[in-house]
């Protein structure tokens, strides 16, 4: 019985040592281990009984119970597929027939993802079983068979095994704590600060507010604002949106801080809020602004820690981690008005940026010279993509809200050129229509906006200003009963609205008294 005792003890110290194994899980009395391995083409798994079987159908339960919970491991560890071994060693083999019950490897789950080899090993066929274990690892596990073994040199094995594995675990920790927060809490305290700035300067909500104090505008962004990739991160739209911000920033900032340190950590951070902003700016016309850009970088961060440390990420943070931003980039493309853009290129910024700063401690400059290759190459895209081809390109939002910005500076005959330049493209939008027609209007050219009003009007009958301009034309060239027509279809869009009810009752007063 020792000697099945040492070889339990020994087969793990090889496994720790020669096989690259760590110590998931080892029972109470201490004669069931469960063994971890990342490395490849090895089991992943290894679980090891000591157990003295009576007869092959309790070892058959005993293999479908383990093959279930491997099953249930592959899951949380989010693993494509699982293969593990299964090793018995016994003093003595069951009574009944047991062989055939490992001839075939049992599958475990719907579609056979978890695959459970298993290993009898017994005293009169150790060097058997033992060969087959190192066939399946790829290691030699090798027993003294000169040495005397009795229950002080299996306590002292057995002392060195845990000895081990408590070191590991030591290292671990040293791994997930490289620091104590710091920049997190700077970056709360500005953001509750800019929001009660903005919130006494004219309101967090204000569109023109957020523009003036730094939230990212495309057209001002391409009028050398550069600074608008940046400033965004410390803004938020509403007391919602900041409540939600912080409370991300404080639970995952906090967590990418200790894991990288704090310096590391703010690189990450900033990087990730103006790769962010710049997806935005390449991606999505509309004004924007929030730490989310930023928050999602912390995402990347730990998805790129998952990828150094894989164990360790799967056995604590990560089917969490990749669960919540499965469910954030979903909710951003089903729910209006989430700028899911920033979202995913905060995501791959926080992801890059970590990639070439790395964790402490990992030296890897090779790779780290990689990650730097491919973040110039991304940000130089972007950059490209943002400031050559999308002012010069089709985009009828681009188009839209550029134009919007020559009007609101009174520089319509550069609002008409560009839409009109953009009519004779081939660009057919509503939207570009209706501020063609604007421009024109301004310019005097009534006839022009009157067409593309009337085309406005049919495709988009829900743009109450478009029948409101309309029948201002058609007043302007003495076509009332067109202009009444117009100005009811406004009326009916939007019937709150004081002045299409004053233009109604003009109308009218027009055609009753004509002089």
């Amino acid at each position: 019985m020792f000697k099945q005792d040492y070889l339990y003890w020994k087969m793990i110290q090889g496994l720790q040592a020669e096989g690259g194994y760590r110590i998931l899980q080892l029972s109470k009395t201490n004669n069931e281990i469960w063994l971890e391995t990342t490395q490849k083409n090895k089991p992943r798994i290894i679980r090891i009984l000591r157990h003295d079987l009576d007869w092959g159908n309790w070892m058959q339960r005993d293999m479908e119970l383990t093959a279930k919970r491997l099953e249930q491991l592959r899951k949380r560890l989010f693993a494509r597929k699982l293969d593990a071994l299964n090793i018995y060693i016994t003093t003595y083999p069951p009574v009944d027939d047991w062989k055939y019950r490992l001839e075939q490897p049992l599958k475990a789950g719907a579609k056979g993802l978890t695959t459970l080899h298993t290993v009898l090993i017994e005293s009169e066929q150790i060097e058997t079983g033992i060969q087959e274990v190192s066939n399946f690892v790829h290691t030699d596990i090798e027993l003294n068979d000169s040495l005397y073994i009795d229950l002080e040199t299996i306590e002292n094995l057995k002392r060195d095994v845990i000895t081990v594995a408590n070191q590991r675990i030591s290292s671990e920790k040293q791994i997930l704590q490289n620091g104590k927060p710091f920049f997190t809490y700077i970056l709360i305290a500005i953001q509750l600060i800019m929001f009660a700035f903005l919130e006494f300067n004219g309101g967090s909500t204000n569109t023109e507010n957020l523009v003036k104090y730094g939230a990212k505008e495309n057209f001002r962004i391409l009028n050398g604002e550069w600074w608008r990739f940046f400033s965004p991160m410390i803004l938020h739209i509403g007391f919602l949106h900041l409540l939600m911000n912080t409370f991300a920033l404080y639970y995952l900032g906090t967590e990418v801080e200790r894991l990288y340190g704090k310096l590391r950590f703010l690189t990450i951070y900033v990087f990730a809020g103006f790769i962010g902003s710049l997806a935005s700016f390449v991606f999505n016309a509309n004004i924007s602004a929030g730490a989310s850009g930023a928050i999602f970088g912390c995402f990347g961060a730990l998805l790129f820690f998952g990828i150094a440390y894989p164990s360790i990420f799967f056995r604590t943070m990560g089917p969490n981690v990749i669960g919540i931003i499965i469910i954030n980039l979903v909710l951003g493309f089903m729910i209006p008005g989430i700028d899911n853009s920033g979202h995913i290129g905060g995501l791959v910024g926080g992801f890059l940026a970590a990639s070439v700063v790395h964790l402490p401690k990992r030296k890897e400059y090779g790779k780290r010279l990689g990650g730097l290759v491919v973040t110039l190459v991304a940000v130089g895209a972007l950059l490209y993509t943002g400031y050559v081809l999308q002012p010069h390109s089709d985009n009828p939002r681009f188009i839209v809200q550029t134009a919007q910005e020559f009007i609101e500076s009174d520089k319509v005959l550069e609002a008409y050129e560009l839409l009109k330049s953009a009519e004779e493209k081939g660009v057919d939008a509503p939207e570009v229509y209706f501020y063609l027609s604007y421009a024109e209007i301004k310019l005097g050219k009534t006839e022009d906006a009157r067409e593309h009003l009337e085309i406005v009007t049919k495709r988009a009958p829900a743009i109450s200003e478009a029948h409101y301009n309309l029948a201002l034309v058609y007043v302007q060239l003495q076509e009332f009963e067109n202009a009444k027509k117009a100005a009811e279809q406004a009326i009916e869009a939007d019937p709150d609205n004081e002045n299409y009810q004053k233009l109604m009752d003009e109308i009218n007063a027009i055609e009753t008294d004509p002089m």
